[in-house]
């Protein structure tokens, strides 16, 4: 369930994604490390949804613009980003939904859009993934992607006229499930405040 503000607000950063899956939490973390790193105005709503299958319809309503944030199923090594636009993710053929919690990023756009609810701009920003296996915590490949990821954002919403402003002293990301015992057998990096700036699931 959305929280008051981040209903009314008219473009959505979600992230989605397991963060006891290893590299599926990749979504939840870019939503940690913007939170951590900028400020953005009242119309942005930063969510991390976790694995909300069709209840990711709630997240799209009335919605003007939707960045969705994930580990997607394309060809490349682990670590490279893609950016998938509306018409690229209205065009692929439709992935068998294995499990209620499932993405369902296609058949939330139909039914946004079938009853005149939908964002008029959706993109998906992907990571490919090095590992989903049982644990928490990013691959070294994915965590280093994160901030890139976390920067793009920021410049996808700059392109609209929404403008993020960089925290003078940006904080750790929150990711609670990065810290022991929670961790799972990934090495740490790095802490995040020394950053800078195929098909996928749906």
């Amino acid at each position: 369930m959305t929280a008051p503000a981040e209903a009314h607000a008219h473009i959505a950063v979600i992230g989605l994604g397991n963060v006891l899956l290893g590299d599926d939490g990749f979504g939840p973390f870019v939503i940690e490390l913007l939170r951590a790193g900028w400020e953005f105005p009242e119309c942005v709503a930063l969510v991390d949804v976790g694995t909300p299958g069709l209840g990711l319809v709630t997240y799209f309503h009335n919605r003007e613009m939707v960045i969705l944030v994930d580990a997607v199923g394309a060809t490349g090594r682990p670590g490279e980003l893609r950016l998938y636009p509306s018409e690229d993710l209205r065009k692929m053929s439709p992935q068998p939904r294995v499990s209620p919690h499932d993405p369902a990023v296609q058949e939330t756009l139909w039914i946004t859009e079938l009853a005149g609810c939908g964002p008029r701009e959706v993109l998906l920003l992907g990571v490919i993934p090095e590992s989903l296996d049982l644990g928490a915590g990013l691959s070294a490949p994915v965590r280093q992607a994160a901030s890139a990821a976390a920067a793009l954002v920021v410049s996808e919403l700059a392109k609209g006229g929404t403008v993020a402003v960089p925290q003078p002293n940006p904080r750790i990301p929150d990711a609670w499930w990065m810290r022991k015992p929670h961790r799972g057998t990934f090495p740490a990096l790095p802490d995040e405040r020394q950053d800078t700036g195929a098909a996928p699931r749906t």
